[in-house]
Formats: C-alpha cells, structure tokens, sequence
C-alpha cells in the first residue's frame, strides 16, 4: 500500500495572493477570444494525453489499488470527451445572443453577451480525482475564466502530479493547482464562483464560507440515489447494467445505485442473477479489476455498516466467491443485503461501497411515495419499457438526473446538465449548462436615435395617457 504525500500547508495569505495576482492579470489581460480559449482547451488536453500512464499510477497509488482500465474508462475518456466537446461547441455558446425588444423601446436594440466571471474556484473530491477535476475546469476555460484548484487529501500523488504538469503548461496566474491547502481556508477566499464536489455536510460548510462573500456556488453532493425494476424488465438484464456500475470503484461513486426496488417475489431471481454475473465480472475480491477502498476510515465504516445491518436483522450475500475482506488492501466484497429496514444505517446513510441493500415492492406508488419521503437523491434509475409508467415515474419524484434502463451514464453525457437538487446539490455544469454557469450573461440595451420615452416625459397630460393606454393591456 502506498504512503500518502504530505504536501507543505499552504496559508490563507498565501491562498490570497494566488487568487489577487489571477484577479490582476483577469483584469489587465482582458476576456479572451475564441482562439485563446480554444488553445487552452487543446494544450490541457494534450497535457492529459502525454501522461495516461503516470495519472493511472497516481489514482492507483492513491487508492491502494485500482485497475488502470477503470481510470481510463471513468477518468481520462469522459475528460478528453469533454474537452472535445466544448471545443466543438463553443463558438457556438460564445455567440451574442439577440433579444426581443419591448413595445415601449421600438428602433431600440437589446442582446446578451455570455461574459467570463473572473477567478472560479474548484474543489475536487477524491473518488474521481482526475474527471472530477477536469470536468468543471473545462466549463470554467469554455467561459474565458481562470481557476485555482483544490484537490482531496487522499489524492495527494495525483494532486503532485498535475500540480507538476500545470505548473510547467499553465501560467500560475491562468491555472493553478495548489497542494496542501486547507478546505476551510479555499472556501473562504473571494471567488467569482466556486464549484464544490463531495458530502453534504461539507457542502454545508462551504457554502456558509462561500455566503460571506456572496459568492454563487454550484454543489455536487450525491444521496441515495434509487434504483427501480419494474414488472415489465427482465432481471437478468437490469442486473447485468446496474452491477457494472454498483461495482465500478468498488461503488465510491456518487451517482451509483444506492439501493434497489424489485418487485416482490423476483428477490430470489434477482440474487441469483447479481451471483453468477459478478462471479463472472470478479472471481474473487482479489481481482486486479477489483478496487480498494479509499483509505482505512472508509473501510471501517463500510464494515461498520454492513455489521450495523446484519445486527437488525438484515441478510448479507456476497456476489462473489471466497474471502469477503481483505484488510491488508481493504477490499470488501460486493454484497446485497436483503430484508433492510429504515432503522438500519445502510437505509440512512449513503452507501459510497459495495453494499447494496434490496426492498420489495407490490405498487409502485408505495415505491414513488417511499422516494418522496427521503431526500432527493442525485440520481434516479428506473427499469421499464412502459413509456407511461417511464412518465408517471419522472413527473411524480425529483432527483438531480434520470436515467432510464441504465444507471450512471447520464453523467457521462457532455450535452445533458450535471447537477443535484435539494440534499444532493444546486447548480449544474457539463457542456452549454456549464458555460452558462460560469459566465455572466451580460443584458446589453442599446437605445435608438431618437427614443420612443422622449413622448413620455413631462408634463404629463393626454399625449402620456394615450400612450398608457396603449401599453397597458
């Protein structure tokens, strides 16, 4: 297992005068163009192409262990997708837009021009370091702004990597990624946006910090996101889509499926299908395409969990074969866990791990009410070909993003909106979402040569009145 780095502590005055000499050169330099943008864009991807390699060692060392093809599957595809993306796009988001104008201003002229807010803060959770950190950062350089970086404690030999790479591609007035910086200390500071991934209760935190600054924020906080299998989906199938994504980072994923609804008397079939496919994916926890736990804190509270469950009456069953803890690489099995209650902590607290816990159904309005009830989760999942039913179940709950025979992938698209509501967060970036987010739409009135209010000034008397009464109907 690898030692985390300890990176120097980096103050709050030091902090300040990253964020003023950003502030000076956003001011002095100007907005860029296109063109600019456009090469940011390219030279930050070409940044992540060149060393693939040594991010998939860095998350790998990190997390203890972790399969390079998860980090380019998870991490550096959806990156380079995304920059990809903007780069296609943004001509396109950067345009003036034209407006109508209203009857009392005819000749007159109104547009909106998406301007860059200036300095934008970004704090980067470490169970996707690498897209966590790019994704809004792509957003930010679409919109013209400059940011300053934050990333997790236990991504401290990715977060030395890049902070090396940066530090040779990017001015430090332009990008800027700073280890060993205190979360309260960045919170703190007077961004022009600062966008958060993580806990809630964090989140709290942040924003509270972020309030004494009116600064806006955008919060990406996850929840228990359900899943649903309707009577209509075949088990086996919707086992096989939402396993792989259960699975994936050992379920250190803040979209993954938290617990699932099937309908009653299909528990069985369903257990015995999550059985043979992850027997097949994972033989065993020891599987190089198995990862670990974050850290031993993590671990425990998983174990405390599953513990907590089994001691109020839950059944625990591994999906796999042989050991269901390795402590040494602190990899728990993947596990369901039937008959749960809300009583247990798996039914109160995210997951974040390989547990997932199973509840039946007989209508699925005890289902949609049962969702209602709790927080709103970042992700909501339902299995149906029954498009009137994929409708009841939209407009009758609220979550951050839906996504319909599938789990998670709505986050992987550049073109749909990424962003939580209630409990799981406010605000959204992703592709045009996030331009929009991190730029200020500046209205523009531009007023005719002779203004059509000149017949309204004072004195008032029959002129104005005829006028009024035009306007107003």
């Amino acid at each position: 297992m690898s030692t985390p780095l300890n990176p120097p502590q980096v103050n709050a005055d030091q902090l300040r005068a990253t964020l003023a000499k950003q502030q000076s050169a956003y001011l002095s330099q100007g907005i860029p163009t296109l063109a600019q943008r456009q090469h940011t864009l390219d030279t930050l991807k070409s940044l992540i192409m060149a060393n693939q390699q040594a991010i998939v060692d860095a998350i790998c060392k990190d997390y203890g262990h972790r399969a390079h093809q998860e980090t380019r599957l998870a991490e550096i595809f959806p990156s380079i997708d995304g920059i990809n993306h903007a780069r296609k796009k943004l001509s396109k988001w950067m345009k003036t837009q034209k407006r109508s104008v209203g009857i009392w201003a005819l000749g007159a002229r109104n547009t909106v021009i998406p301007q860059p807010l200036g300095v934008v803060g970004i704090v980067v959770p470490w169970n996707y370091p690498l897209f966590l950190c790019i994704s809004p950062l792509v957003c930010a350089i679409a919109a013209g702004n400059r940011c300053m970086i934050k990333m997790a404690a236990n991504s401290s030999n990715l977060c030395h990597l890049l902070q090396a790479l940066f530090a040779e591609t990017f001015a430090e007035d332009m990008i800027t990624i700073i280890p060993g910086a205190k979360g309260s200390d960045f919170s703190a500071l007077p961004f022009d946006h600062l966008v958060f991934t993580g806990s809630g209760s964090t989140g709290r935190q942040v924003m509270r910090a972020a309030a004494n600054n009116l600064t806006p924020v955008t919060l990406e906080l996850g929840g228990k996101s359900p899943a649903i299998i309707a009577p209509d989906y075949p088990i086996t199938k919707a086992a096989e889509r939402l396993l792989f994504f259960k699975c994936l980072n050992a379920g250190q994923t803040c979209v993954a499926p938290d617990y699932l609804f099937v309908p009653e008397g299909k528990v069985n079939e369903f257990v015995a299908a999550a059985k043979r496919i992850v027997n097949t994916r994972y033989p065993n926890i020891s599987s190089p395409d198995y990862t670990s736990v974050i850290d031993e804190a993590a671990y425990q509270r998983l174990n405390s969990t599953l513990a907590d469950a089994s001691a109020l009456g839950a059944q625990a069953i591994p999906m796999v074969m042989g050991d269901t803890h390795d402590d040494t690489m602190r990899k728990l099995a993947p596990t369901l866990l039937t008959d749960v209650n809300d009583n247990m902590r798996v039914m109160q607290e995210e997951v974040f791990g390989p547990l997932l816990p199973i509840m039946t159904y007989t209508h699925m309005n005890d289902v949609l009410d049962y969702v209602n009830r709790h927080a709103r989760p970042l992700g909501l999942y339902l299995f149906s070909h029954d498009k009137q039913l994929q409708t009841d179940v939209i407009n009758k709950t609220r979550s951050g993003g839906v996504c319909i025979n599938d789990t998670t992938l709505q986050v992987s698209q550049h073109d749909l909106p990424f962003g939580g509501v209630g409990e799981s967060g406010m605000g959204h970036y992703h592709g045009m979402e996030g331009f929009m987010t991190m730029s200020k739409l500046r209205p523009i009135f531009k007023q005719a040569r002779k203004s059509t209010l000149s017949n309204l000034y004072p004195p008032y008397g029959a002129r104005v009145n005829a006028f009024l009464k035009v306007f107003v109907r």
